[in-house]
């Protein structure tokens, strides 16, 4: 427990950490500052060097195991209090260890080609249409809400279609348009745009489960003829659109990636044509993808900093001519899909089992409070080939639409 007590001494600023080792002995990590009041208990004598070695693998490995189990407050007040203490700070611990390393080894890991990308896809998205169905709106948007004046309640299936009607409207879409679609989902985006405007919508994805129920979708809705979706790899789509769209999928690109995949955005999008990209970004700077995240979840993927991102967009051409920056939609949205998932918890252990539903709870919980305390944000970067493809003000992002949900 020494080098684990020590690492903890320093990281614990604010509120307070007590650890149960294993023989029962009791160690109390307090802050000057006030903060969540948790409690953990490891099971395992091996556990606390691996907790001092690899904290965030061996951390989210000892929960699923239930070596590690919480005896006051919940997950959630334990991710605050840990990622709280963190935050930006370029001297907390668990940012310094071994960080050169470990950014050199991500940055590797990242490249792929069409095979290992529909593997790393495979691997999060093709679990099972019921598990997201658990937690996810009417809709099956998997990416950040919006959450308006409008919204005090915060209701989640409006949310998700202010944040659809947000991306139309910054489209600039016209009747008879073409759009691409990367990264299309289960077809919640597309089938939104073809709802609202009189568009052909052609969307990508690499998730077998997700082509085939966005599919069935736009088919059920009679709309299959100008909403098709492709089981492809979007650096292998052909042709131009008069519009490009992705939500939610960029994160998936991987950094040796970003300018092939804005390269496609330019070859892709027609002279005049407007391209709208919603993505998870960090404020504060390059980073890593964690170890237990690149394990478990999302493999091969990495949130960018918007440095990151504009350095390969300058390099082919395109306009920048719109950037907003969500902040807390996201921990908003994912504290939602928290509590439903945990309303139906019962039917994915069933689905799966007990670890399963610990590291999903894990990921929901590590998610939430990288964008309540770690610097995350969404990015909402408009594009385009031409400077007067949009309007000179951004007036039109603001107007009030009239619209119901079908």
């Amino acid at each position: 427990m020494y080098f684990l007590t020590r690492f903890l001494a320093r990281l614990i600023r604010a509120g307070r950490l007590i650890v149960v080792a294993p023989g029962g002995e009791e160690h109390e990590f307090l802050g000057s500052e006030p903060g969540p009041d948790v409690t953990i208990r490891l099971h395992h004598p091996a556990l606390a060097w691996k907790l001092f070695v690899k904290p965030e693998l061996a951390s989210g490995e000892a929960y699923m195991d239930g070596t590690l189990t919480i005896e006051r407050g919940t997950l959630r007040e334990f991710f605050d209090l840990i990622t709280g203490n963190m935050g930006w700070q370029p001297d907390n611990p668990l940012n310094a260890k071994n960080a050169r390393v470990r950014r050199f080894r991500n940055f590797v890991s990242q490249y792929d080609n069409s095979l290992r990308a529909t593997k790393s896809v495979a691997h999060h998205y093709d679990l099972s249409n019921e598990l997201f169905s658990r937690f996810l709106d009417e809709e099956m948007h998997y990416s950040c809400a919006y959450f308006t004046d409008q919204n005090p309640e915060r209701d989640l299936e409006k949310a998700q279609l202010e944040k659809a009607e947000h991306i139309t409207t910054k489209l600039l879409l016209e009747p008879g348009q073409s759009v691409l679609d990367i990264g299309c989902g289960w077809g919640a985006m597309a089938l939104h745009l073809r709802d609202r405007v009189d568009v052909d919508v052609t969307g990508v994805t690499l998730s077998k489960e997700q082509y085939e129920l966005a599919r069935e979708r736009a088919t059920d809705r009679g709309v299959a003829e100008h909403v098709r979706f492709l089981f492809q790899d979007y650096r292998d789509i052909e042709g131009t659109f008069d519009r490009i769209v992705s939500v939610g999928m960029f994160e998936h690109v991987g950094l040796p990636h970003h300018r092939k995949f804005f390269q496609v955005v330019r070859d892709r999008l027609k002279p005049d044509g407007v391209a709208l990209l919603h993505t998870i970004g960090r404020a504060d700077g390059p980073g890593i993808t964690d170890d237990w995240t690149a394990k478990y979840i999302f493999p091969r993927g990495y949130v960018p900093s918007l440095s990151e991102i504009m350095k390969s967009v300058e390099k082919v051409g395109l306009y920048v001519t719109d950037i907003e920056v969500k902040r807390m939609h996201y921990a908003f949205t994912l504290e939602e899909w928290q509590r439903r998932f945990q309303a139906r918890r019962g039917e994915v252990r069933e689905m799966y089992d007990e670890r399963f539903c610990r590291m999903f709870e894990w990921y929901l919980a590590a998610s939430e409070y990288a964008f309540r305390n770690m610097g995350h944000v969404v990015f909402q970067i408009q594009l385009a080939r031409e400077q007067n493809a949009v309007p000179l003000t951004r007036d039109y992002t603001m107007r009030e639409v009239e619209w119901t949900a079908s």
